[in-house]
């Protein structure tokens, strides 16, 4: 089960940041059409993108390659990254902009809603007000299941669940945060952040 919710998902998530070779570590189409089959075959069904990567063409290709069985996957994607150099308005974590990259992501991944919408980064500017009610409009509308929070400092991610039971709006179901031992920076250890979300989320 994914978070606190019923929603059903496979242990392994795809995430496909390197569909497309527009990254330096980017894949071409054939191999990352391989590299889903070779996930959809052993039975995954949860698999992960964002607006930002490779400039749309994850998106375009994960729409694609799930389109056949589309209410089989759960697909999720992500706001908050800019993807309009040089204007200010597509990015952050603002109304404006969550709204905006819904829509173009679901043009992109050629589908009528998003199981799970991440907010990928906060950008302490958005307040958490605005934040929580823009999803919460998401979900109402039935363009978004579920919405999540990645990249976000624990007060904050605290702050935001206990704004939106107290209201009465939708919660985050899911949270992306980095845990590696390899990759962490002692500065800003993320494993004391990581219990106190097991309480927030």
């Amino acid at each position: 089960l994914f978070g606190r919710s019923g929603l059903r998902v496979s242990e392994v998530c795809l995430g496909t940041m390197t569909f497309g070779t527009e990254s330096p570590i980017g894949a071409d189409y054939d191999t990352s059409k391989k590299v889903f089959d070779v996930f959809a075959n052993a039975g995954g069904n949860f698999v992960d993108t964002a607006n930002a990567y490779t400039f749309g063409t994850s998106e375009k290709w994960t729409g694609e390659f799930i389109h056949s069985d589309r209410d089989h996957f759960v697909l999720a994607t992500k706001y908050s990254l800019s993807d309009r150099r040089g204007d200010i308005n597509f990015f952050g974590n603002h109304r404006k902009n969550m709204l905006r990259s819904v829509e173009e992501s679901l043009k992109r991944l050629n589908t009528d809603y998003i199981d799970l919408f991440w907010l990928h980064f906060w950008d302490f500017t958005t307040p958490v007000d605005e934040v929580m009610r823009a999803f919460d409009d998401l979900v109402t509308s039935g363009k978004v299941n579920y919405i999540g929070i990645s990249d976000t400092p624990a007060w904050i991610v605290s702050r935001a669940q206990m704004m939106a039971e107290l209201r009465g709006w939708h919660r985050f179901s899911g949270l992306q945060i980095e845990y590696s031992l390899i990759a962490r920076d002692p500065e800003r250890d993320l494993l004391p952040m990581a219990k106190e979300l097991e309480l927030a989320v």
